[in-house]
Parts: structure tokens; C-alpha cells; sequence
């Protein structure tokens, strides 16, 4: 007797092939991010090979404190948000909530406090242009320039993140399958991957060339 196909299996297989399929188009989408903030690194790496002491003197105008209290929040919301996903896993709904909107507030002290020290900067001058107060440094300029740029994009790359956080914390909230573990991780590997940049930034910014 042939075996008669069973209409309405259960959709697990399905589901795990769309989480298979959601992590690989995140993981392809990094891969071109990767690329992307690769090519400003190897312009801080040329810049810096070229004006080793206009860099040198540069960096020690950015704010290491602000810096470094940034990176601490940023350690922390990545803390956040794994905390979350483990949560999802358990099925401890509110749990889910509270951290999603911990780390999405986490993402906002990052942006005031980035915004802050823009601010510093453009009251000392150090904001490339014509009232750039290091003109007389060669290659102070430059480094500011990549400073601006690297930190700008990485500043919309994290608002983007915390509008995920958002959106999955009422999402979870409200009971909603698309804000399940499944798709919660891939957000959170969003997450995860905006704050290894910062990581690369904060050495190359803030601490690498303050010795010399």
C-alpha cells in the first residue's frame, strides 16, 4: 500500500528553513558591511602610514573619556540583548521586553553622548573645514575627516539597530510570532555586529596614537 502524504504536517521543517534563510541573508548582508567599513580602515591605515605625526597629534584632541563611556554602554547593550534572546528561548515574555527596551535606551545614551561630544568638537574647531583650528598639522585634517565619517555612519548603523529593538519590544509585548526567538536572533546578530565596529573604532580613534 502506498504511503498517502499527510496534508497540514506540522510547519517546524518550513520555519527552520526560513531562520536558516534569515540568518544567511544577515550574515551576507555583515559580509558587505564588512566590506564596506573595511575600505574606510585601510584609508585610516594609509592616512596614518603617510602623517603618522599629524594623526598622532589629532587623535589626542577626540575625547578618550566620552569614548570610553561609550564603549562601556555599548558593552553593555550587547549584554542587553543576548540577555533578551535567552530570555525569547524561555519563553519569558516580559523578561524580552524590559531588556529589548534596556538596550534600545542603551543605544540612545550612546547617541546623546556621541552628540555631546560633537559639540565638543565643533567648539574647539576640530570639524574639518575652513575654520579647522589643527590646518597647520599635516594630516590632522584628514584623520577628522575619517573621525566624522566613521563615527557618523556607525551613529545611523546604531539607529537603525535601536529602531529593531524597538520594534521587536512591541512586538514581543503584543504577542506577535514574527518577534519570536528565531527572528529576535538575527536582529540581535544586527546588534552584535554594530557594536564590533565600534570596538575597531575605539583603539583607532581614541587610544591607538595618545603615547606618542
Amino acid at each position: 500500500m502506498s504511503a498517502v502524504p499527510i496534508v497540514g504536517a506540522s510547519p517546524a521543517p518550513a520555519a527552520a528553513r526560513r531562520t536558516e534563510i534569515g540568518q544567511l541573508g544577515m550574515w551576507v548582508f555583515i559580509a558587505t558591511e564588512v566590506l564596506f567599513f573595511g575600505g574606510l580602515f585601510f584609508a585610516y591605515l594609509v592616512g596614518r602610514s603617510h602623517w603618522p605625526e599629524g594623526f598622532a597629534f589629532a587623535a589626542r584632541h577626540t575625547d578618550v573619556l566620552l569614548g570610553t563611556l561609550n564603549t562601556a554602554v555599548l558593552l553593555t547593550s550587547s549584554f542587553a540583548v543576548a540577555l533578551a534572546v535567552a530570555a525569547a528561548e524561555c519563553g519569558r515574555r516580559d523578561g524580552v521586553v524590559r531588556l529589548l527596551w534596556a538596550t534600545a535606551a542603551l543605544g540612545l545614551a550612546f547617541l546623546a553622548i556621541k552628540g555631546l561630544e560633537y559639540r565638543n568638537d565643533w567648539h574647539e574647531g576640530l570639524v574639518p573645514g575652513p575654520a579647522f583650528s589643527l590646518a597647520s598639522t599635516p594630516g590632522a585634517e584628514l584623520f577628522f575627516l575619517l573621525y566624522f565619517l566613521t563615527t557618523g555612519l556607525h551613529a545611523l548603523h546604531l539607529t537603525v539597530g535601536i529602531g529593531l529593538m524597538a520594534a521587536f519590544a512591541t512586538g514581543a509585548r503584543r504577542g506577535c510570532d514574527w518577534a519570536g526567538p528565531p527572528r529576535l536572533q538575527i536582529a540581535a546578530l544586527y546588534w552584535h555586529f554594530v557594536d564590533v565596529v565600534w570596538i575597531f573604532l575605539y583603539p583607532l580613534l581614541y587610544l591607538v596614537l595618545r603615547h606618542r
